[in-house]
């Protein structure tokens, strides 16, 4: 009968777990593993990152119409402080000298240049600001593209969040983004005529308009928070 020596048993016993080392290393927490998040699609991570990106975009663009809105302000108070002084002078008996009013006009011209530019590079700002909103609205409209092209029935579509179908985030980011367009295009007009307008009622009528975004829709808002809850970006 052979002999079977402990140390020829501690040899065999290490060649087997290391054979089996790598088995024993993915079921050695197995049985206490926490749960993990389950792994979005390739379509509902780019649509949760769009919402993130919808939610920055808004408050880059809320940020640069304040600041505007300040600029435009200047503005408006120089040109009527200008109309109400010219219009003194008309109705006054001693008109001033024309080197006074020479200077006067430099000083004005100057500060409405000034004011200009900073308006200009606030819609310049706007401008990208929107041109990145409407890239959001053609990505998720590929997006349903390529859902049409992988589901030719719509009951065999899941969803890929919670109740919302891929069709409504296009549906909202393009309302979203061809509202921007619309407030971008009147900014851009109150930017070309303010300086140029002589009309008391006018001048005061575009700063109001600038305020309050009226191509804004109030439920734009409400849909954004929409969205950023339905790709849970906010509890529910």
């Amino acid at each position: 009968m052979a002999v079977v020596s402990w140390s020829n048993i501690s040899t065999a016993l290490a060649c087997d777990r290391s054979l089996i080392a790598p088995y024993l290393a993915g079921t050695k927490t197995l049985g206490i593993a926490t749960p993990r998040k389950p792994v979005l699609s390739v379509s509902a991570r780019k649509i949760k990152d769009n919402a993130a990106d919808w939610h920055n975009l808004i408050l880059k663009w809320e940020s640069l119409n304040d600041a505007g809105f300040t600029t435009v302000s200047n503005i408006a108070n120089l040109k009527v402080s200008l109309l109400s002084k010219e219009k003194i002078e008309l109705e006054s008996s001693s008109p001033a000298s024309s080197e006074k009013e020479e200077k006067t006009n430099l000083e004005y011209d100057k500060e409405l240049e000034a004011l200009c530019e900073e308006l200009q590079a606030t819609l310049d700002g706007l401008t990208k600001i929107q041109m990145k909103m409407e890239k959001l609205s053609s990505t998720t409209k590929g997006i349903c593209e390529l859902e049409n092209y992988h589901y030719r029935e719509e009951s065999n579509r899941p969803l890929l969040f919670h109740t919302w179908p891929t069709t409504f985030f296009y549906e909202v980011s393009h309302r979203l983004s061809s509202a921007y367009k619309k407030e971008l295009l009147l900014k851009h007009t109150i930017g070309a005529e303010l300086a140029h307008t002589a009309d008391r009622n006018l001048i005061l009528t575009y700063l109001s308009m600038w305020l309050h975004q009226p191509y804004i829709e109030s439920d734009s808002k409400l849909q954004l928070e929409s969205m950023l809850l339905e790709t849970g970006h906010r509890a529910l």
